[in-house]
């Protein structure tokens, strides 16, 4: 039996956070594990692997996932920044393992002890990001801005040689974001702004692995005429095989000649056999979680808060676009999962921090309001 503390401390947690972000939430983390019973069968067939082991580990998944949401949206804004701190030290030396001892899969290494430890750094890295664009904002003796400097090159370093250039595009959006946000000099977006776009041309130019996806992006026949569309074309496929209302749960064909039909292109699976009104009303929860996050960042008054819940937000919303622009061959193939929805452990988990962080720093505190103002009273009659 839970103790009367224990009781009102959920009954706080309760009416201080935003409902309707966490019923959004739910939803998505439901209709994840009903899609991946629509599209990972044929995979794991395809593997030799029982029929449903892909939604079996799935539905595993989600206990530590749900944990870690519900714990981590109990800290105060304080605690987040410390589990932040020693999230991302710890990612850090994973990613470092990883490039070491990791096993390469398709020509990257980013896993190790069966995780990818660049999934929990990226909502460590926001916070870091956000806390020393506040200092330096509130503090002068506080090198917050150079610090938030130091931190990108720090941060995308390692996950470059990996590679990963996904993760490495997502992060360094949203830094920029947080950058804008936080008020800093036009100069400094004009030098940060060319320098990134001068990292780009160097990618395409001296790394093999970006210049075929973008050539092959522009011109599937690049690349000494050999064709390499299959998945992008087969996803189509499944759009226009899908019509408006789909063919139905388990009615699909074209998925099971879709080799990631369970990850990267679980979109295109639910465009075939639930239709485009179902993807609509998916990219509709999207947009209302990145909505309501945004106008709750908005209103929030501690520059913390609002920074780091933004650009939590802004993550989420980015990498969820980012995958559904590849599945429709809008952009070059990534490698990045949509959030809730596609299969993978680490994906689920960290975005369950993620958003843990981002109902924690957004949480109503009265009190604390309440004993801001007593103080500013007390200064002023002081």
């Amino acid at each position: 039996m839970a103790s009367r503390a224990e009781r009102s401390a959920l009954a706080n947690w309760w009416w201080t956070i935003d409902r309707w972000m966490l019923a959004a939430i739910a939803a998505l983390i439901v209709l994840g594990l009903v899609l991946t019973m629509a599209g990972s069968p044929p995979v794991a067939e395809r593997l030799g692997l029982p029929t449903f082991h892909f939604v079996h580990r799935q539905a595993l998944a989600m206990i530590p996932t749900i944990v870690v949401l519900l714990l981590s949206s109990f800290l105060t804004p304080r605690q987040v920044r410390r589990a932040a701190l020693i999230i991302f030290i710890v990612a850090m030396a994973l990613i470092v393992a990883a490039l070491l001892f990791g096993h390469e899969v398709k020509g990257s290494r980013r896993w190790i002890f069966g995780i990818q430890p660049s999934e929990f750094l990226k909502p460590a890295f926001v916070i870091l990001a956000a806390w020393a664009f506040a200092e330096g904002g509130k503090r002068k003796d506080v090198p917050g801005n150079l610090i938030a400097l130091m931190l990108l090159p720090l941060t995308i370093i390692p996950l470059i040689l990996q590679p990963d250039f996904g993760q490495t595009l997502l992060i360094s959006i949203v830094w920029s974001a947080l950058f804008f946000m936080a008020g800093l000099h036009w100069f400094w977006v004009v030098g940060i702004g060319g320098a990134g776009f001068g990292g780009v041309l160097l990618a395409y130019k001296f790394v093999p692995h970006v210049r075929v996806r973008v050539l092959k992006f522009l011109d599937p026949a690049a690349g000494g005429g050999i064709v390499d569309t299959f998945q992008v074309d087969t996803a189509l496929d499944s759009f226009l095989s899908g019509g408006w209302f789909g063919k139905g749960p388990g009615e699909g064909t074209v998925k099971r000649i879709l080799p990631d039909a369970h990850t990267d292109f679980i979109f295109a699976v639910t465009g075939e056999e639930f239709g485009i009104a179902a993807c609509l009303f998916i990219v509709a929860l999207f947009a209302f979680i990145v909505l309501r996050g945004l106008v709750m960042a908005d209103r929030n008054e501690d520059p913390f808060c609002r920074l780091a819940a933004a650009g939590l937000v802004m993550m989420f919303g980015i990498q969820s676009a980012i995958n559904m622009a590849v599945n429709l061959h809008l952009m070059p193939a990534k490698g990045m999962t949509l959030p809730f929805i596609s299969y993978g452990g680490s994906s689920l988990v960290s975005l369950a921090l993620g958003i843990g962080f981002l109902i924690a720093v957004t949480r109503k505190r009265p009190g604390s309001r309440m004993f801001a103002s007593a103080g500013a009273q007390d200064e002023r009659y002081a």
